[in-house]
């Protein structure tokens, strides 16, 4: 459990001594790590956590958000629409908001649930078939599509890279694109290339294996 600390503390000040000028949040991502290894990071007072799949968050995390209001969940995977209504009672942060049906879903949540989350919207950066994520091409369409006609509060943009390939050309991209839109937050970087994710404006980064150690 020491480990799991140190290695919290050696991320965030690998993030300090960047000195960049915007604060960037870490997004712990606690997948397949059970509770008990997530516990001392709350107990530290981290606050923002994320998971890739609404059945296991709801496992999880159900019965400790009731008892600490402050704590922040992230969902960072994929998100079929049927499993939309949980993920919306349960997540603070949408990260992969990436289709129409999904976007008017949620907009139809909110009106019923009188409560407003904050979204993501996911990019194909990489123009990749096997992954989600909207076209760059129909970027603007979908991101008015959602603020004007939802409602609903788009806080960024987020992207996974092509894993077999050098992300700065892609985080410089997103960073591209974000400005476009006039947004404020980008979600991008993991275990691996957070430090340049945030050289390239990053102020959500993902890190998970770094801090608990490798997946089983």
């Amino acid at each position: 459990m020491e480990n799991i600390i140190n290695n919290y503390t050696t991320i965030k000040n690998s993030i300090k001594d960047l000195n960049k000028p915007t604060s960037c949040q870490i997004v712990v991502v606690t997948k397949t790590f059970p509770i008990e290894k997530i516990k001392p990071l709350i107990n530290q007072g981290h606050t923002h956590f994320g998971e890739n799949k609404v059945q296991e968050a709801e496992k999880k995390w159900s019965a400790i958000k009731e008892s600490n209001s402050n704590i922040k969940l992230h969902l960072i995977g994929g998100l079929q629409s049927n499993k939309a209504k949980k993920a919306f009672k349960l997540f603070d942060f949408i990260h992969s908001l990436d289709n129409y049906k999904l976007a008017k879903i949620f907009s139809n949540l909110e009106k019923d649930e009188k409560k407003k989350i904050k979204y993501f919207i996911q990019v194909n950066i990489g123009n990749e078939s096997q992954k989600s994520g909207i076209d760059k091409k129909d970027l603007m369409n979908f991101y008015i599509y959602c603020k004007e006609d939802l409602n609903l509060d788009i806080i960024g943009l987020m992207c996974i890279p092509p894993a077999s390939e050098d992300s700065s050309n892609f985080f410089k991209e997103m960073k591209s694109l974000k400005k476009s839109l006039n947004l404020k937050d980008l979600s991008m970087g993991m275990s691996s290339d957070y430090l340049n994710a945030i050289e390239h404006e990053a102020t959500y980064v993902r890190v998970g294996s770094k801090i608990f150690g490798n997946r089983n």
